[in-house]
């Protein structure tokens, strides 16, 4: 054991004398390594990325929150599934709760009615801005919602009860209308309606890169009926109780709202239940997908890398046939051979590893001060992956002209020209 640790020591530093002596060869050497290792580097950070941005927009809906809508989030974009259904009712928020403190076994915490208008537009003075998300709810709204208000508060029971024309809005709104000045207590136009704006939201950022929590405005439930009518969009938001799984609340509101809606057991439910796991299943066939597509190519570029370092491997012993044959002469065993040219072979492509491991984080670091609302990671765990493969890569690429050089005889070596 003791004489393998020395013959691998020598062999390394004859690796790393070959190496000095031949810069350009070895960094060309490497350069299918080094691409590579950037490939998987970065592929396995953009699938970080990817999964650190949706769990924060899915914390953004709530893990114990589920939405009761018109139409299913499993089929979005196919509204002629649920177009005849009817259409909720607000009302339906006061029933559910009554009925939720009429059984103390309840699963269910509370409900929240949510009325939205997608394509609302607010000014104040001479500033205008278009496309807002205009959301009108009740008091008890931020239990069921994320984010918390950098400025003024949410509306009281009464203004809800009201219909008082007060309103909370995203921070978009807030920099768009008051880039110079504090939103509290100015008044914002929403068509001929005049706002007072008692709160302003901290900057969420967007989900899945989509809808902005940003761009919205919420009111008074009342006060937006007054704005913008009866007919528009419901959603029940309903907080599920500590410790109740969710698919268990979600049989219990469907028992409710077939009660409310006086389905009978024949009939097909009329409503969908909505929640966060509907866009985790529609997001992972495509992390997948991008994962298979960046396993292929950084396999396609380790595979040439690997067959590029091999070739100059096996020139590498055409060229040192002589002083093979040399050190044979003089005692030297085939596993010693073998263990220089392996090693030079993987100490190339270590040192490949590395030199893409400090391009990838330079580009990360690069895309992080570019772009800081796309959510990158770069874990140690990649850096793991990346040296294991860089040494496997070396180990695959350098076996077959190591063993070659091991077998060559000295006689025939020493007379080779």
């Amino acid at each position: 054991m003791k004489r393998l640790g020395q013959e691998s020591y020598e062999s390394l530093l004859m690796a790393v004398d070959q190496i000095r002596s031949n810069k350009t060869r070895s960094f060309l050497t490497a350069l299918g390594v080094i691409i590579g290792i950037v490939s998987i580097t970065m592929m396995g950070t953009a699938i970080s990325g990817i999964d650190a941005g949706f769990e924060k927009s899915l914390s953004m809906l709530g893990y114990d929150v589920v939405y009761v809508q018109k139409g299913s989030w499993n089929t979005m974009g196919q509204w002629w599934r649920y177009r005849n259904r009817p259409d909720l009712k607000t009302e339906y928020a006061g029933q559910i709760n009554r009925i939720i403190a009429d059984n103390p076994d309840s699963g269910l915490e509370t409900v929240i009615p949510q009325m939205s208008h997608y394509r609302a537009s607010a000014s104040y003075k001479e500033r205008n801005l278009q496309q807002i998300f205009a959301l009108g709810t009740n008091a008890d709204y931020l239990r069921t919602a994320s984010g918390d208000l950098s400025e003024g508060r949410f509306f009281l029971p009464h203004e809800s009860e009201s219909g008082a024309m007060v309103c909370v809005i995203g921070d978009d709104i807030a920099t768009g209308l008051f880039p110079d000045e504090s939103a509290l207590g100015k008044e914002i136009r929403l068509k001929n309606r005049k706002f007072r704006v008692i709160g302003v939201f901290k900057k969420q950022g967007k989900f899945l890169g989509l809808f902005s929590f940003d761009n919205q405005i919420i009111m008074p439930l009342t006060a937006f009926k007054k704005v913008y009518g009866s007919n528009m969009y419901v959603t029940l938001r309903i907080k599920i109780r500590e410790k109740v799984m969710v698919d268990d609340a979600k049989e219990e509101i469907r028992g409710i709202m077939r009660r409310i809606r006086r389905l009978s057991p024949a009939k097909q439910d009329d409503f969908a239940i909505n929640e966060q796991r509907a866009f985790k299943a529609q997001l992972d066939p495509i992390k997948n997908g991008i994962a298979v597509a960046g396993i292929f190519i950084t396999g396609m570029s380790l595979f040439v890398g690997a067959i590029g370092i091999m070739n100059i491997t096996f020139v590498s012993v055409k060229e040192r046939t002589r002083e093979i044959g040399l050190r044979k002469a003089l005692g030297a065993r085939r596993r010693t051979i073998l263990l220089q040219f392996l090693i030079e072979s993987v100490t190339i492509c270590l040192l490949g590893g590395i030199t893409g491991l400090i391009i990838a984080i330079s580009i990360t670091l690069g895309i992080e001060k570019i772009l800081p609302e796309f959510p990158v990671r770069f874990s140690s765990l990649l850096v793991l992956i990346s040296l294991v493969v860089s040494v496997l890569t070396g180990i695959f690429s350098g076996l077959a002209p190591a063993i070659t050089a091991s077998r060559l005889d000295p006689a025939d070596s020493l007379r080779y020209e």
